[in-house]
């Protein structure tokens, strides 16, 4: 598609994601659910992350919505997860949360949500990329028919609440760490964690419309670990900018990332009887020590491409209970239809607190291989990831590596590059075979 990505339309503000592709969105929107709804004034809902450009966006969104006959209510600062509970449990026709998540505040993007709360299907995404470029003409609503816009906070407090009644367990007595990433979460984490019971001790919850995702969040972790040691903390959440991401942080300072989080919800959920299939579901950039792991418990992992929408789309069709990625998006099925951050940092804390252990315990049993990632500049990304002799080449390393280690080469799907990634029980060999398929890459 031509503006609409695995992660919606994303782009740098005012540059190649404009006030007018906005608009136009809103215009196409409104029209389109006003005549396939069989409602006359279908509802939108809007959520917007803490970037300056956000607010253009918003509102640039809601004359457009308007303008077709489509009630806009604005949540205003909220996460993306919270748009899509909502989205689905109010019954709005559509969302639209405006994020560019984890990137800094330059760039932003337009994420649009069906009644379900998932995803919006491509064929809608793909008419209202036809509207911006003038291919297709709707029509105005005529002067009666014009929507109107409203603050809905209540669907905020809706989803805080619906939070809050998950755990069984209250977390009093628990110091925990929450790093917002002076973004969504700030308005979010820290009335979650107090109502549950908790200490908590929170940064990166000075959003200024400049600082999101800056050296804070689940993308710069380093300051964080010394926030959680130095403060003594039982445990620390970071989430990113649009809190659909969460990584963790445990009692030593160490990291627990995706993977390690997959590993100690596969593996309790397992011992309550609740994990469907006895199956997780992980992408292909899953450590090797994961599947290991899972393996070694009797759990079996279903693996997709990269890209929360694949990890999604396996656990809708099968009902699994859990999957997701090394970033820390983690979708847990009972409670949500997409990545939440807030209720993955919910679900660990519920998991350390039920087994009444400190959190470094939790991924006992895991043992996470280095991994090492490079990548390649080509010419033609398709043509070489078609070629006989770059799957025999991946297929001979495989089995010379023999289960101590693998290669990985995918394309990237929106650069002109190929993505070697290699793991092994040492670093050395790591970088010996990262050179290696460098060097063959270059030389086909």
């Amino acid at each position: 598609m031509k503006y609409f990505g695995t992660d919606g339309f994303r782009g740098r503000a005012n540059e190649n994601l404009c006030v007018e592709h906005a608009l136009k969105i809103g215009q196409f929107l409104g029209w389109y659910f006003g005549a396939h709804s069989g409602n006359k004034n279908p509802k939108c809902v809007i959520g917007k992350d803490t970037r300056r450009s956000s607010y253009m966006f918003e509102y640039a969104l809601a004359a457009g919505l308007t303008s077709s006959g489509c009630d806009a209510y604005l949540m205003h600062v909220t996460s993306t997860p919270s748009v899509s509970y909502i989205t689905k449990t109010e019954k709005f026709n559509f969302g639209i949360m405006i994020t560019a998540s984890h990137n800094p505040y330059h760039d932003n993007g337009i994420k649009i949500i069906d009644k379900d709360g998932y995803k919006m299907d491509e064929e809608v995404l793909a008419m209202a990329e036809q509207y911006i470029d003038g291919e297709i003409s709707i029509e105005a609503a005529p002067s009666e028919g014009i929507g109107r816009c409203q603050d809905y906070l209540m669907g905020r407090n809706k989803y805080i609440s619906y939070l809050s009644s998950i755990p069984k367990h209250s977390f009093r007595g628990y110091r925990i760490g929450l790093d917002c990433a002076n973004g969504c979460a700030s308005t979010l984490a820290k009335t979650v964690f107090d109502m549950l019971g908790a200490d908590t001790y929170v940064c990166g919850n000075e959003p200024d419309g400049f600082n999101i995702n800056k050296d804070c969040g689940s993308t710069h972790m380093e300051k964080f670990r010394q926030f959680v040691t130095d403060n003594n903390l039982d445990m620390g959440f970071a989430f990113d900018g649009d809190a659909d991401r969460c990584l963790c942080v445990d009692e030593r300072g160490n990291i627990v990332d995706g993977d390690g989080i997959i590993y100690t919800a596969s593996n309790y959920l397992k011992e309550k009887g609740q994990l469907v299939d006895d199956t997780a579901v992980v992408t292909v950039m899953s450590n090797l020590g994961l599947f290991l792991a899972l393996k070694d418990k009797g759990i079996k992992t279903v693996t997709t491409d990269v890209g929360d929408k694949y990890v999604s789309a396996q656990i809708k069709e099968h009902d699994y209970s859990v999957g997701g990625e090394q970033s820390g998006h983690i979708i847990f099925n009972r409670y949500a239809c997409t990545g939440d951050g807030i209720l993955t940092a919910i679900m660990m804390t519920q998991i350390c607190v039920d087994k009444k252990t400190v959190f470094s315990n939790l991924t006992n049993g895991l043992n996470i291989l280095p991994q090492k990632l490079k990548n390649i500049t080509v010419a033609n990304k398709d043509e070489i990831m078609e070629k006989k002799e770059v799957l025999d080449y991946i297929d001979r390393i495989n089995k010379e590596l023999d289960g101590v280690g693998r290669l990985l080469l995918r394309k990237s799907g929106t650069e002109p590059l190929i993505r070697i990634m290699v793991e092994h029980q040492t670093l050395k060999k790591c970088d010996e075979y990262i050179k290696d398929a460098e060097d063959f890459i270059m030389n086909l």
